[in-house]
């Protein structure tokens, strides 16, 4: 069989969704961004109540995550990731006109990057730079870039052509390069034999080819690449975070763990090694403010050879 064909998008209805956000963006910015937090937070508790779908999945897994809790406590935490999910759609649109080079010291509190900025400041060192659906992880590429760090980005590009441009204009105001995720495979090397630091989001499910490692006590499919790319290039695995400081455009942006080549050295299995570390780590920074995790993320979708799906179709 073939490849199956893409549909084909309606220009019309793509260019009218395009013109939708760019005047909704224009009168967001028509007030300070704190104001809008309120009315973000409303709109996300009525998703939460009305998408069955999204609410009972992401209960599951923060109950499966945390079986100590309550299931208030467990009705809590999802309904406040949801809040979060809404909170990162507002940030987007405020982020170039808030975290500037002159300016990010009002919004941003570094933690524990000493060793990173050390790395970035060589210049002929090539890194890997990884962080998970928490808080904001858009700002955190975008607020290194504005202290004179520039990375390349991978990730998924928007189905919608004019949504897609203009959110990339956000995105790479600051130096900041996005490489789609559909193509990006052949350029890495590319840019790590350059010297370039290429960022990843590090907790998508990586289908049953994936490499199977704990992530809060259950085995959670995901990418083999970025460990590989690591030991064929011999380079730093850094793990960091962009957590929110309330409602008020305000964020700690920190590394968790360095995952330096000599760790891995005399290791048996250094792909599950490096793999298991920086889930691990990203797991850390979750466990501190569950508030701010994706859980509706299907981040458990695939499960390992002979561990059946969940009967409940939750996944």
């Amino acid at each position: 069989m073939g490849k199956r064909k893409r549909k084909s998008r309606n220009k019309t209805k793509d260019y009218l969704a395009y013109l939708i956000a760019r005047v909704v963006v224009v009168l967001l910015k028509c007030f300070p961004v704190r104001w809008h937090y309120v009315t973000f937070g409303f709109f996300a508790d009525l998703f939460y109540r009305l998408s069955k779908r999204h609410r009972e999945r992401s209960q599951r897994h923060v109950r499966l995550s945390f079986p100590e809790f309550s299931d208030r406590e467990t009705n809590r935490i999802a309904r406040e990731s949801t809040r979060s999910m809404f909170y990162l759609f507002l940030e987007i649109a405020f982020t170039p006109r808030l975290i500037k080079p002159h300016s990010w010291a009002r919004r941003i509190r570094l933690k524990n990057m000493d060793r990173t900025i050390e790395l970035l400041l060589r210049h002929d060192q090539p890194l890997l730079m990884l962080t998970g659906h928490f808080g904001n992880w858009e700002v955190v590429g975008y607020s290194m870039a504005a202290l004179g760090f520039p990375s390349y980005a991978v990730a998924r590009f928007l189905d919608n052509p004019y949504l897609n441009r203009y959110v990339m204009g956000f995105r790479e105001r600051q130096g900041m390069t996005i490489l789609d995720k559909r193509g990006a495979t052949a350029m890495i090397p590319t840019l790590l034999d350059n010297d370039e630091a290429v960022s990843f989001i590090a907790d998508q499910d990586a289908g049953r080819r994936g490499v199977f490692v704990d992530f809060f006590g259950r085995k959670a499919s995901t990418y083999k690449s970025i460990a590989l790319l690591a030991m064929q290039h011999e380079i730093p695995v850094i793990v960091g975070y962009g957590r929110r400081l309330g409602r008020d455009f305000r964020f700690e942006i920190g590394i968790e763990d360095v995952i330096e080549p000599a760790d891995w050295k005399d290791v048996d299995d250094p792909l599950t090694y490096i793999t298991q570390r920086y889930t691990t780590a990203l797991e850390d920074v979750i466990r501190r403010d569950p508030e701010q995790y994706l859980w509706t993320h299907r981040r458990w979708k695939h499960r390992p050879r002979g561990e059946e799906q969940p009967k409940d179709g939750i996944a």
